[in-house]
């Protein structure tokens, strides 16, 4: 008996000290991301705590927090196990923001000047379009594409939320899975990242910066990174070290889950090549992107207007909010949201080279600057967006450039075909969509 006793104890302790080793580290992060996740989906888009932990939070280690919601405080709190609570907090024109210990709640904080949307038709406004029909359109063969990409009664294989499809300025298909409707606001992720690339086409158009000279961060002044161009940065080819493997800690997680100035982590990383020779994808650069264009603001007020007042708002994506991290710098990299409609609205400005409905609010150049492969990237990627250039997507045409964001979401622009597709979902395609059959299926509906 005393020897089963001793195995026991024996067994605990290695459990013990295998769960220190392996998962305590990581507590902080699955609270973190629960946390986050929970205020946003909830303030955001009034979903309901138990959705969003079936939906929003149904991946293997966040599904372990536990999770509530303060309605009158308007924030979220999760642990593990009760152990590393975190909070995030709902400030209204802002988003949600995931707080340390330290973080003043009870400061003031600056809300960005928002314009109301033209009173037109959608896509240019957010008025329900009147039916449009194409006759070289097989709109059956495009319902079938459409709804073969979303889950059969309670399945969880293909986990779409939404689909948005746009042929020649026209909605010609539309669909969103229970719960969803065209108001509901979607987290984009790394789709964000194209948002922040536009800002800073605007200010190219405008002739207040040169994307080709240095990037004007003083640290880097004295070594190897004072070359490292805006250009290098905004292609991912600045050479800087940084890992970005959402399975496991990385600088990534720790950079979205622990950081006050997101920005800043990836400022502090060193080279590890030269500029243009080594393309890395790094959230922490769009990051710094979105902290360098901070800088080029006398004021906080003045950079959170411009993103709206130069491409959000411009063309009418009135949903849209981009949050910010602690230190009140937009999360470039992954915190936009926006309903479906309006993410289409993103991709229409670009399909139509940067003019919107007779306004330019990117030159030409800017459209074909993102659209072409950066070098080493192997045709896949541009100026923060992807593409498919390199043949990613073996039916779909090569002059198709997109966004992209985690857990599968897409705005897909297909210049040659007139067409904008957006897919809004849980599951991407290295865990079983198929984002080339769902594509080509909806082309195929277009007859040539």
């Amino acid at each position: 008996m005393k020897k089963i006793l001793k195995l026991l104890v024996l067994v605990l302790v290695i459990a013990f000290l295998y769960f220190g080793f392996t998962t305590y580290p990581k507590l902080d992060l699955i609270s973190g991301f629960s946390a986050k996740s929970i205020a946003s989906g909830h303030f955001l888009d009034n979903r309901p705590l138990d959705l969003i932990q079936k939906m929003d939070n149904d991946i293997k280690m966040i599904d372990l927090a536990s999770n509530s919601i303060d309605e009158a405080g308007k924030f979220a709190t999760s642990n593990v196990y009760g152990l590393k609570e975190r909070k995030a907090i709902y400030r209204e024109g802002l988003g949600a923001v995931l707080i340390n210990d330290d973080f003043d709640v009870s400061k003031p904080y600056l809300l960005p000047k928002r314009a109301k949307s033209k009173p037109l038709p959608f896509p240019y406004g957010n008025i329900d379009p009147a039916d449009t029909l194409f006759s070289n359109v097989d709109y059956s063969k495009l319902k079938k594409a459409v709804d073969d990409s979303f889950d059969k009664n309670e399945g969880k294989t293909k986990r779409t939320r939404a689909v948005v499809v746009l042929y020649k300025d026209k909605l010609i298909a539309e669909k969103y899975d229970t719960g969803f409707t065209k108001d509901s606001k979607i987290l984009g992720w790394s789709m964000t990242k194209s948002i922040t690339s536009s800002a800073f086409g605007v200010l190219a158009k405008q002739g207040k910066i040169d994307i080709y000279k240095p990037a004007p961060i003083a640290e880097w002044k004295n070594d190897d990174r004072k070359n490292i161009t805006i250009n290098d940065l905004l292609h991912m080819n600045s050479g800087l070290e940084w890992e970005e493997n959402y399975s496991t800690i990385c600088d990534a997680t720790k950079m979205l889950f622990q950081a006050e100035d997101m920005g800043k982590v990836q400022m502090d990383k060193p080279a590890q090549f030269k500029p243009d020779t080594h393309w890395n994808y790094s959230s922490g650069t769009t990051n710094l992107l979105s902290r360098i264009l901070k800088s080029q603001f006398k004021t906080q007020q003045e950079y959170l207007d411009f993103w709206y007042s130069a491409v959000i708002d411009k063309i009418g994506m009135s949903s849209m909010i981009v949050e910010q991290d602690m230190s009140g710098t937009f999360v470039g990299s992954s915190y936009g949201w926006a309903t479906p409609r309006d993410w289409s609205k993103f991709g229409l400005l670009y399909l139509h080279k940067g003019n919107w409905n007779g306004e330019q609010i990117l030159d030409e150049s800017w459209v074909k600057y993102t659209s072409t492969p950066t070098n080493t990237s192997e045709g896949k990627y541009g100026a923060q967006f992807w593409l498919n250039a390199g043949g990613k997507f073996p039916d779909v045409p090569r002059d198709m450039y997109y966004c992209s964001g985690y857990q599968g979401q897409m705005v897909a622009i297909i210049p040659s075909l007139d067409m904008v597709i957006v897919r809004m979902g849980l599951k991407e395609e290295d865990q079983g969509f198929d984002f080339n059959g769902f594509l080509k299926g909806i082309i195929d509906s277009v007859k040539k």
